[in-house]
């Protein structure tokens, strides 16, 4: 029975996916297998010996130290992608609360008094503040072509719009679903001096924090919008209200209130909304369920933020050793002898490797005695194994 532990509300949907039989899932429970989250900070949080797997319901893992995960070999998983739709359709929401004025609009047309004949003359003589423009034409960078950039890349292609986009490490996959009329910019700076809307879909890591600073604004487009929707703190805010007094930026909206934003006229500030739609949490919550399941039952890795994808079939009858382990030269050899030494014979082995982080599976036609496990836990560079029978 494995034991998982949600450090937050879970969609149901998603839970549905680890049977009762075989799962015990609750928000209290000792020595957890797995943990699943959403929003908890788990950076102060004592990590249980039991644990092997985090499954992160969303895209971003700030909240998760992954680093420390690595170092006891337990896989971080996350779900890029699903809830892509559901910060599409916001960001595209956003560009048209700018272009429309619509949220100044709304606040003036809650503001009229008098008698309707009153209001509709107010409305008459007011409404020329508010003339707003139209997408197609306009140029919308994107930084950052994940599933979510690309989504709002090829839709604002469709809506007639002219579309640069910016990712230096978008993958061979994400390049074929890209519309074949986006434009590519050769660096961020280079693309956000053709925009008229900028939107962002990026981590935020040293590399991309105040990405959007005063030195960069500077040479933007007049009245450009300025969409976040990625983390606070990949644009300057303080930077972004002096560009917008000075007339240079014509909105900024985002989805990370603060006290300097939230009053603002010209920024529009949402309650952290982006993925927060029903479909959203369902699809995060299956994807997840389903990759923490599937390392938990088969040792396979999908969508780890920290080990390679390493997936390999399963047969009836065969023993499943997993070993997680940093990517040094000459670890393999010591694993393998150590198998060889009680006479099993290894039927399939699988090994792959991401940036300092490396993972094997070895399928055996026999199950390996305690011994061996133990051995294999000695060798240097072993973080963390595993035995699946």
């Amino acid at each position: 029975m494995f034991k998982v532990l949600t450090l937050n509300n879970i969609s149901v949907t998603g839970l549905d996916r680890l049977p009762r039989d075989q799962y015990e899932v609750a928000s209290e429970i000792p020595h957890p297998d797995a943990v699943l989250v959403r929003s908890f900070k788990m950076h102060d949080w004592p990590i249980p010996d039991t644990l092997q797997a985090i499954g992160r319901a969303g895209a971003g893992v700030n909240n998760i130290p992954v680093e420390a995960m690595t170092e006891k070999g337990i896989p971080v998983f996350n779900a890029p992608g699903a809830n892509s739709n559901a910060v599409q359709e916001l960001v595209l929401t956003g560009m048209l609360l700018s272009a429309r004025n619509i949220c100044s609009a709304w606040d003036f047309a809650r503001q009229l008094k008098g008698s309707d004949n009153d209001i509709t003359k107010l409305v008459e003589s007011g409404k020329k503040d508010f003339v707003g423009f139209e997408l197609p034409g306009k140029t919308l960078g994107v930084v950052g072509l994940g599933a979510i950039g690309i989504k709002i890349a090829n839709t604002a292609n469709s809506l007639g719009m002219r579309v640069i986009g910016y990712d230096p490490k978008i993958t061979v996959q994400g390049a074929w679903q890209l519309s074949h009329q986006i434009e590519q910019a050769t660096s961020i700076d280079d693309l956000l001096t053709q925009c008229d809307f900028v939107t962002f879909h990026v981590p935020l890591v040293d590399a991309t924090r105040n990405m959007i600073n005063a030195e960069r604004l500077e040479n933007m487009r007049d009245d450009v919008t300025i969409l976040n929707f990625s983390r606070s703190g990949i644009v300057n805010d303080e930077a972004v209200v002096a560009a917008i007094e000075s007339g240079k930026v014509h909105a900024y909206i985002c989805d990370f209130p603060s006290n300097l934003l939230k009053q603002h006229p010209k920024v529009v500030t949402l309650p952290h909304l982006g993925a927060s739609t029903a479909e959203a949490e369902d699809n995060c919550a299956i994807m997840v369920a389903d990759q923490v399941k599937d390392y938990l039952e088969n040792g396979n890795i999908h969508n780890a933020v920290n080990f390679p994808t390493v997936k390999m079939a399963k047969i009836n009858g065969q023993h499943r050793l997993t070993i997680a382990h940093e990517n040094i030269p000459n670890i393999i050899g010591p694993i393998t002898n150590a198998i060889a030494k009680v006479d099993i014979n290894i039927l399939d082995m699988l090994n792959k490797s991401l940036n300092d982080s490396a993972y094997t599976l070895i399928d055996t036609d026999s199950e390996l005695p305690s011994s061996v496990i133990e051995e294999v836990k000695t060798i240097t560079g072993v973080l963390n194994v595993r035995c699946l029978n």
